[in-house]
């Protein structure tokens, strides 16, 4: 088996994975992983006990046990790109030697699951809800340079999309683990998930600059292929599930819903919201 080079896959000197500062046997199979660096405490304050603690750029990690579980949580910054060096090298620290720097025989399949804030762009998803990403949808171009092998749906809808908004490149369409999604989120309403390169235009916001598609929020409000609609904003759920997909791991994305782009509105207290889907995730991974 060919060892994978030093320059492709960084390992730092004390044996880490280069951005995580992770060595392997260093986290649990359970992740929950967050994009604000200040949320990763958020749920580790209800961690029974904490047993490792890791900070490298925004990579903030913090492992412990909740009701017997091993539990760890981690930030990731904002964006697909963020995500892409979080699922490699969190996939590194348990499917490739890190000393021989060959891959494994025998795969670990890790359970993953996001919790972020998003807003939604149908009328009647309230603020307060908590929403899982049935399918994401990248706005983005991470997967030009990755084979991802779209479903049926997938494609059609990434098709639809493309001539819907006049793009220039090809979106993604990925889906959730199912598995999961009947395990911890069963009775939350679900959704199909725009993820944006952006927060401003590439989520049809205008401040001072003018986006190149004026119509685009009531363009993606009204897409619709047979019964898949859009549902909601954020930054990050199609690379989870697209990579995911590909490496063989269980990966769910969770939105807590803090505003509403069609009403123009926003929650008054949305850590409430976070924290409540915190403790529902928390019980059930």
């Amino acid at each position: 088996m060919s060892k994978i080079a030093e320059s492709e896959l960084i390992v730092n000197a004390d044996g880490s994975v280069y951005h995580l500062n992770l060595k392997a046997g260093d986290i649990s199979e359970k992740i929950i992983a967050v994009g604000d660096p200040g949320r990763v405490y958020r749920v580790s304050k209800f961690f029974d006990s904490l047993e490792f603690e890791m900070n490298k750029r925004e990579f903030i990690t913090h492992v412990g046990h909740y009701k017997g579980k091993k539990i760890t949580v981690i930030s990731t910054g904002m964006g697909t790109d963020n995500i892409e060096i979080l699922l490699t090298e969190l996939d590194a620290l348990f499917n490739i030697n890190l000393k021989t720097r060959e891959i494994k025989k025998k795969k670990k399949k890790l359970t993953i699951v996001k919790i972020g804030t998003s807003g939604g762009i149908q009328s009647d998803i309230r603020i307060g809800t908590h929403l899982v990403s049935d399918y994401a949808i990248g706005l983005d171009n991470l997967f030009a340079y990755y084979d991802f092998p779209q479903d049926k749906t997938g494609l059609e809808v990434s098709k639809a999309l493309k001539k819907t908004l006049g793009l220039n490149f090809m979106p993604y369409c990925c889906k959730c683990s199912e598995n999961l999604k009947n395990r911890i989120a069963w009775d939350m309403p679900s959704g199909n998930t725009l993820s944006a390169p952006g927060f401003y235009a590439p989520q049809g916001r205008e401040i001072r600059l003018k986006p190149r598609i004026p119509s685009f929020l009531n363009e993606l409000m009204y897409f619709h292929l047979n019964d898949f609609w859009l549902t909601n904003f954020e930054m990050e759920a199609s690379a989870y599930y697209g990579l995911g997909r590909m490496l063989g791991h269980e990966v769910l994305c969770l939105n807590a819903i803090i505003a509403n782009r069609v009403r123009k509105s926003f929650s008054k207290n949305y850590n409430a919201t976070v924290d409540k889907l915190i403790q529902l995730v928390l019980d059930r991974i």
